[in-house]
């Protein structure tokens, strides 16, 4: 291998995201095995193990001074913790007592954001290793400290370790969150391409399906950035990388917004140019544009130069020519919809104009309104707000934080009850499978038993081939590794890897062939508790609450609407305002893709309404891709008297029908299958004169396809409401 290509594939792994958390891992694994050998005090590995494992599922991207705040928080709670364990360990009741309380209020703290809900998740996971560790000593509780002290240790010496990473590559998970939004904008500019097949009783539904659930993994891409360098802005003005970031953020947001858009019925299109190019050659392009997205999403992560391909400009040459060719026939049947391929062919030009842009993105204006919203809590008045506004039985982490106590409840119980061999296993079990819905729990249970029966059978054989401490010891470390690099993506892998590090670190210390049997009845056990507690206990079964996923939907493509209609008024501002409009109905719609996917998991009675949530979803995506499109064209100007005609009146009846659909939705009221008002309105907005101006021509074809979708929206509501009903 030459030096070049050495070099090249050391930057690729340097720039995977998980790679910088493998090392951080693999160092405070390795430090702490080291000392344990070099001091022969083998003993203080497993909790040394442990308290590493619970810092690192307390990490949350931050700054590094974020971090090193958020550090002192996470042991701190993690002593409280530790040390309650150990002083109420010997007073069963009392301590279950405990143990339900610390564990509603902790669970109650993820209403606060992420960060809090990681710390607090890590507090619990912790309390339970600590809980591991008493049971390991036959429950005798004589120096108190000495264990919690040796967790926490863990605990601080991984954290040190991620504020000096943050501290020294500051701007690594920045570029790490922009190339995967990139990569999936360019994986859904691909998808879009394959609408404009020109094949006859083309499935357009299945592949409006298919997009809108690329979607969802965009809009999470889209949050996860935003997120990412709002923690390195903070309340300051950014530095001069960090504006190069946000600034090519702004541009992804331009680029979903014209990649989401529709201008056009796809069918039709078909029917009308099947034995033309025109749909060809707007597929090709859109398809390279979507293969541009990925090659910038490399080079950022690569923090290489992005040179756009000039030969997607003759490439659109070929597309206006092909629109030329197909006007000078003088159809009159394609009259309409070659304005629709008018309107699509100058949305790929704007693209084609953004992915130029992004080969130089320090030249690109500042935007006029660059501020990003912070939902995290400043000050105990909105800590107290947002944990109020979450006690309420409505609430899916309120049910969640009562039935996690529950179920913890009786773990602990059938510890007692049955005095099961290495028995609080059965605690973390339950902890690690109880999710906040059923769906997700049953993917958990089965992925925690399939991996902790592999860890098992693969730890039986490395015992066998590998005796040797040191040779084990490495496999520990490795395991560790493998854990964190794979827990958020294959949990299955994951729950295999720290199944074998246990294995190995307490072979260290004793005999790991005894943990095979009692490992493996533990999981079972909990895993059985956790599944029983959220189907028996407030179930969240997601098809009982469709409705108002739905109505959710509805409502923010109603906001997303007169924000839109708003800024053709006052004209074009990408302000806060709008972008959190536009964000909130993009998040709104991956909400419902993310509901139905795990209605599709939950028992047969649970789901009946599932191909109605589908249909819906397809309609919902078309009808936000219409108004992407009536906002990608923001900047064309309106005179006076047609704004007041398109935004007053029609924009805003459309408004008002969606809010009127959603609210029936939400309160399970009957909604009107047919409305005279929407057919006369979107009839008159169909019915322009050749001598209209193109601007408006746009803007009213839009509202008159957004108009279109309130019948079949009716229709499915009405349905859905009536089934509730009977049911």
């Amino acid at each position: 291998m030459s030096s070049s290509s050495f070099s090249q594939s050391l930057r690729r792994l340097w720039a995977l995201d998980k790679f910088s958390y493998a090392i951080r891992v693999l160092i405070a694994l390795t430090g702490s095995m080291l000392l344990c050998w070099y001091k022969d005090e083998m003993s203080l590995l497993i909790p040394l193990f442990l308290g590493i494992i619970a810092s690192a599922l307390a990490e949350t991207d931050d700054s590094w001074q974020g971090r090193l705040n958020a550090l002192a928080v996470t042991l701190v709670c993690f002593t409280i913790a530790a040390l309650s364990v150990e002083l109420l360990f010997p007073y069963p009741i009392i301590f279950g007592c405990a143990l339900a309380l610390a564990s509603f209020a902790l669970t109650m703290l993820g209403a606060l954001g992420e960060r809090y809900g990681a710390i607090a998740s890590a507090t619990l996971i912790l309390s339970v290793y600590t809980m591991i560790g008493v049971d390991q000593r036959g429950g005798e509780v004589t120096d108190f400290w000495h264990e919690p002290l040796l967790l926490v240790a863990g605990a601080a010496w991984y954290g040190l370790l991620s504020v000096l990473w943050q501290a020294l590559f500051s701007n690594q998970p920045v570029q790490q969150s922009l190339a995967r939004l990139f990569r999936e904008l360019g994986r859904y500019l691909k998808l879009k391409a394959t609408l404009f097949e020109p094949i006859r009783q083309l499935d357009v539904e299945a592949r409006r399906l298919e997009l809108a659930q690329q979607n969802g993994r965009v809009v999470a891409a889209l949050n996860a950035a935003k997120e990412i360098i709002l923690h390195r802005v903070g309340n300051g003005r950014p530095g001069s990388k960090v504006s190069r970031y946000l600034k090519l953020y702004f541009l992804a947001q331009d680029i979903h917004e014209r990649a989401s858009s529709s201008h056009y019925p796809y069918n039709a299109l078909t029917e009308a140019f099947f034995h033309s190019d025109v749909l060809f050659r707007c597929q090709r392009l859109l398809r390279q544009q979507g293969v541009a997205c990925q090659q910038l999403s490399e080079s950022i992560q690569l923090r290489q130069p992005f040179t756009y391909d000039t030969s997607f400009t003759q490439a659109l040459e070929d597309l206006h020519a092909s629109l030329e060719h197909l006007r000078i026939q003088s159809n009159p049947a394609w009259r309409g919809l070659l304005r629709s391929l008018r309107a699509l062919a100058a949305n790929l030009a704007t693209l084609d104009r953004l992915l130029s842009d992004a080969s130089n993105p320090d030249n690109l204006a500042d935007a006029s309104d660059s501020s990003l919203l912070d939902r995290s809590p400043r000050n105990f008045k909105d800590v107290w707000s947002r944990l109020r506004q979450q006690l309420t039985p409505t609430s899916l982490l309120f049910r969640h934080a009562l039935r996690l106590p529950l179920a913890l409840s009786i773990g602990y119980g059938m510890v007692h009850l049955i005095h099961p061999t290495q028995g609080y296993w059965i605690i973390l079990t339950t902890l690690f499978v109880c999710q906040p819905n059923y769906g997700a729990t049953r993917r958990k249970l089965v992925q925690r038993i399939i991996g902790t029966a592999i860890g098992l059978t693969v730890g039986w054989a490395l015992f066998d081939l590998f005796p040797s401490p040191v040779i084990q010891s490495l496999f520990a470390v490795a395991a560790g590794v493998v854990f964190f690099v794979n827990r958020t993506t294959r949990y299955t892998l994951a729950t295999a890897a720290i199944t074998l590090m246990v294995l190995f670190c307490f072979n260290q210390i004793g005999d790991g062939y005894g943990l095979f049997l009692p490992r493996l009845f533990d999981t079972l056990v909990g895993s059985l508790i956790a599944i029983l507690a959220v189907f028996l206990f407030l179930p969240d079964w997601q098809g009982r609450r469709l409705n108002k996923v739905l109505a959710n939907t509805l409502s923010c493509n109603s906001t997303y609407l007169r924000q839109i209609m708003q800024q053709y008024a006052q004209g074009k501002s990408d302000d806060l305002a709008y972008r959190l409009a536009r964000r909130n109905a993009h998040n709104a719609d991956a909400a419902l893709s993310t509901t139905l996917a795990n209605m599709l998991m939950e028992p047969g009675h649970f789901r009946k309404e599932a191909d109605v949530g589908f249909r819906f979803l397809v309609l919902s995506h078309t009808l936000l891709s219409y108004l992407s499109g009536l906002g990608a064209h923001r900047d064309n100007a309106l005179d006076a008297e047609v704004r007041e005609q398109l935004i007053d009146s029609a924009g805003a009846r459309l408004a008002n029908s969606l809010d009127e659909i959603a609210e029936g939705l939400a309160s399970k009221l009957p909604v009107a299958i047919h409305s005279d008002a929407e057919e006369a309105l979107a009839n008159e907005l169909e019915q322009m004169p050749e001598e209209l101006d193109e601007n408006q021509r746009l803007v009213q074809t839009q509202l008159a396809l957004i108009c279109r979708q309130l019948g079949p929206l009716r229709t499915l509501a009405a349905h859905l409401i009536k089934d509730s009903a009977t049911a």
